[in-house]
């Protein structure tokens, strides 16, 4: 570099000294381009040979008649990085009413089944729209206990880590699945198959079929007396289509939770918060929760 050069470069963000940027050593600000007069079409644009409008559904977790979520091809550094995406062909500035409505809860309601993923501390939702002009919100799990991930250079460090492995990375986009699914829609991923070799014998108190017992407790007493087996295969049930309910319940105080497993009446008196009813269900927090934390034990024997 030219002493002449030296004295035109513009000084380093302070940010380059921050905990959390990823890299050490010298660095410059490149040149700043002119500005363009008109911009290049986004990919995509005005619906004209878009990828995202043309992908199946098959190539997503989970899916309803208006959103889809898909997750990355192959496993990353992060536990989970997910986009949510419209079904239909649109912009951020393009939502009606109803459909801004429901990007806001989608993205709390994403946010909080991944928060609820074991070894998740936070989660980053961004969206750019440079690339491509069909509305797509990143979710970026950030680990917990890793602070030097804090904040704006989580995306980089998700190229930078190391991926994560692959079983944990697909029980973890089954489980955002099944998770969004147990509001509506469809859950596509499917947790990973176990290899039952390398998964200990259930435990002598464990209750068998020719007990006459299936072991599927009910909720009320889901996983406090029943071995990890059958957590696991729970967790694979969750998976299954529900049937039609041909008689919905309205009883005053009762929210009907329609799932992928089965149609769950959750009484308005399982918690005494009532935030917690209806749309944040405590007791389907705790039971795909539970359903997570069996199937990681068993991975880990």
């Amino acid at each position: 570099m030219s002493r002449g050069e030296r004295r035109t470069q513009p000084p380093l963000p302070d940010f380059v000294g921050w905990q959390t940027f990823p890299f050490v050593g010298e660095f410059r600000v490149k040149p700043l381009e002119q500005p363009v007069e008109e911009e290049p079409p986004r990919q995509g644009e005005r619906g004209e040979n878009c990828a995202k409008c043309a992908a199946p559904d098959s190539e997503y977790i989970w899916v309803d008649e208006r959103w889809r979520v898909r997750a990355l091809s192959r496993p990353s550094g992060l536990p989970a990085v997910v986009v949510l995406e419209t079904r239909h062909h649109y912009d951020l500035g393009d939502l009606s009413n109803m459909l801004a409505a429901e990007l806001g809860v989608l993205t709390v309601r994403l946010e909080r089944g991944i928060r609820l993923i074991s070894g998740v501390a936070r989660v980053h939702v961004n969206r750019w729209g440079d690339g491509s002009e069909h509305l797509h919100v990143f979710f970026l799990a950030r680990p917990k206990g890793m602070l030097q991930l804090r904040g704006t250079f989580l995306s980089m460090w998700d190229d930078i880590l190391p991926p994560i492995p692959e079983s944990r990375w697909r029980e973890n986009m089954a489980f955002i699945a099944a998770w969004l699914a147990d509001y509506g829609g469809h859950a596509v991923a499917e947790p990973p198959p176990l290899d039952w070799e390398e998964v200990a014998e259930p435990s002598s108190n464990h209750p068998s079929a020719e007990d006459g017992d299936d072991g599927i407790s009910s909720e009320a007493d889901f996983g406090a007396d029943y071995g990890e087996y059958d957590d696991y295969h729970r967790y694979q049930s969750s998976f299954q289509e529900a049937p039609e309910d041909p008689t919905p319940d309205t009883t005053p105080g009762v929210v009907r939770a329609v799932g992928v497993a089965s149609v769950t009446s959750i009484s308005a008196t399982e918690t005494s918060d009532a935030s917690l009813r209806g749309d944040d269900g405590f007791s389907r927090r705790r039971r795909l929760q539970e359903r997570l934390e069996a199937t990681q034990r068993l991975r880990s024997q």
